[in-house]
């Protein structure tokens, strides 16, 4: 924790302090109550996945007290949230601005509370396969999910599928498949952020340490020009195994596969993906996850 404190940043320290400190953040949430400070269990979930960063006054003193409910030194969180100095030679950030990172992620939290979706679903990935389609206009035009979960509650019978379109996307015409032992229950959209959610309820109420096997997928081609495609985990899991593959009438000219602490962070991890097999496709596999962002980034030319 002293090192995550040190050199941050401020989602991997917040959620290290929590780790270290054993709070769950309802309880996180009551002690900030007590000490006057009202936050949102979904705003403490989206600060230390990295989806949001508090930057108004009252998100500030609730990062104040934080530090006094999770026992750390005075400054210890705030001070992360200081911007730091552009470093030369930086790989830049995601192809979306932070702006309009932060823009979704306000939407998804809307669309969240609309279908009354917990920060934590009570499900663990043990492990998941997921296939993107990029077709000839250079567009995502499908993604497909072989998923296999573990309950750690009893009760849990759904699961909370989120689509990202690309620029240009509209969400409304999104196609929502459910491909085994699930049905589509509930969906909703924000138009201008293209981001859709869906429920996808099982066949089965599981009970704590149960597994589930599921597949769904999302018919797209309503976006823009594709360039990447990136999957966030906010917490740890199993392994994910991502396949893109491209039509043979759009063709890439590069490929890598790359990683994030959070959405606004520097990409690390990158690494050249070569085009093979008659799919025309890449591939990256996580043998465990951890909280973050992995992804595969290509150039048309």
């Amino acid at each position: 924790m002293a090192r995550a404190l040190r050199t941050g940043p401020f989602d991997l320290a917040l959620r290290t302090a929590l780790s270290a400190r054993g709070l769950a953040l309802h309880r996180v949430q009551h002690r900030l109550a007590q000490r006057g400070v009202k936050v949102g269990v979904t705003s403490l979930s989206y600060w230390q996945q990295g989806a949001r960063r508090p930057r108004r006054a009252e998100s500030l003193r609730a990062v104040r007290m934080l530090e006094d409910v999770l026992d750390l030194p005075a400054q210890a969180l705030t001070r992360l949230l200081e911007p730091a100095a552009p470093r030369r030679g930086t790989e830049r950030p995601a192809a979306r601005s932070y702006r309009t990172l932060v823009e979704e992620s306000r939407a998804l939290e809307r669309l969240l509370a609309e279908l009354e979706s917990p920060a934590d679903g009570g499900l663990h990935t043990v492990c998941h396969l997921e296939r993107v389609l990029i077709g000839a206009r250079r567009e995502m035009r499908r993604r497909d999910s072989q998923h296999v979960v573990r309950a750690h509650r009893d009760g849990v019978d759904r699961y909370l599928a989120i689509h990202h379109g690309d620029p240009g996307c509209d969400p409304a015409r999104v196609i929502v498949r459910a491909a085994e032992n699930c049905r589509v229950g509930r969906v909703r959209w924000h138009a201008a952020s293209g981001v859709l959610a869906a429920e996808l309820l099982f066949d089965a109420r599981l009970r704590a340490g149960e597994t589930y096997v599921f597949g769904y997928g999302f018919e797209d081609g309503t976006g823009g020009t594709s360039r990447e495609y990136v999957r966030g985990f906010s917490f740890a899991g199993g392994q994910y195994v991502l396949q893109v593959r491209f039509d043979a009438a759009a063709l890439p000219v590069r490929c890598r596969r790359f990683t994030q602490s959070s959405a606004n962070a520097p990409r690390g991890g990158q690494q050249e993906l070569t085009l093979a097999g008659r799919h025309r496709g890449v591939h990256l596999v996580e043998q465990g996850v951890r909280p973050g962002i992995v992804g595969i980034g290509w150039d048309w030319c």
